[in-house]
């Protein structure tokens, strides 16, 4: 199979699991960015008719869903999440995740928080033993660029700062390479105290609640050690 097929695989699965969220004027479907995300939001526009409300993690993903007639709400105007849909860049067996390579972290990571359940949709590429062989984004405040960095030094990364690219909240975004995460939990607090650092691509002190990832002999289901 090829990488796309893994990403329908897994986002069918993901569909057929929130079944029981479609029909349901009580349900609020949180939607996440990506290309495995587009195919979700594709499946689920079969069932547009459905689907009572949305959140969307980004400007992309509310088009996207608007697109096919599937209502998206502000997050500020719904009581909880009932369950959020997202990709990742890398996830390990605690379902730690890094996101943000479509520097969308910061509202990919709200929507975790507020959801009652998080299910994390990826090819089997993504799962690694140890995370950090993708570069950890984070995004920072414009003028904050300089001091960041250096303090991203101190951590031990290499910061490299993402040209051109401006987020949905107006920020720019900084790469880590070169951090092998053992203790992503610790990370993400340290990067978080770092003034001028809106917030970072690691997903490990809210991580996923399941993980449907696909692998050649099908979707496998992986919950939280």
């Amino acid at each position: 199979m090829t990488q796309d097929e893994l990403k329908k695989a897994v986002a069918r699965a993901a569909f057929e699991r929130i079944q029981k969220h479609l029909d349901d004027d009580d349900s609020v479907i949180g939607v996440g960015t990506g290309s495995t995300a587009n195919m979700f939001i594709d499946l689920l526009g079969e069932a547009a008719h459905r689907v009572n409300a949305t959140v969307a993690s980004s400007e992309e993903t509310k088009r996207r869903l608007e697109a096919h007639n599937i209502p998206v709400f502000d997050l500020n105007s719904v009581d909880e999440v009932s369950v959020y849909i997202d990709g990742a860049d890398e996830a390990n067996d605690y379902l730690q995740l890094i996101k943000g390579g479509g520097a969308a972290l910061t509202r990919e990571k709200i929507i975790a928080a507020v959801a009652r359940e998080f299910i994390c949709i990826a090819d089997a590429s993504k799962f690694v033993k140890v995370l950090g062989e993708f570069p950890l984004p984070v995004e920072v405040i414009p003028m904050a660029r300089s001091h960041v960095g250096r303090e991203i030094v101190k951590l031990g990364g290499d910061p490299v700062y993402r040209e051109g690219v401006v987020t949905d909240n107006g920020n720019i975004i900084i790469d880590i390479y070169n951090m092998s995460i053992t203790d992503p939990r610790q990370l993400e607090s340290d990067l978080n105290q770092i003034v001028g650092l809106v917030t970072n691509g690691l997903f490990a002190q809210r991580p996923a609640d399941l993980l449907l990832l696909g692998r050649e002999s099908g979707v496998e289901e992986l919950k939280a050690r």
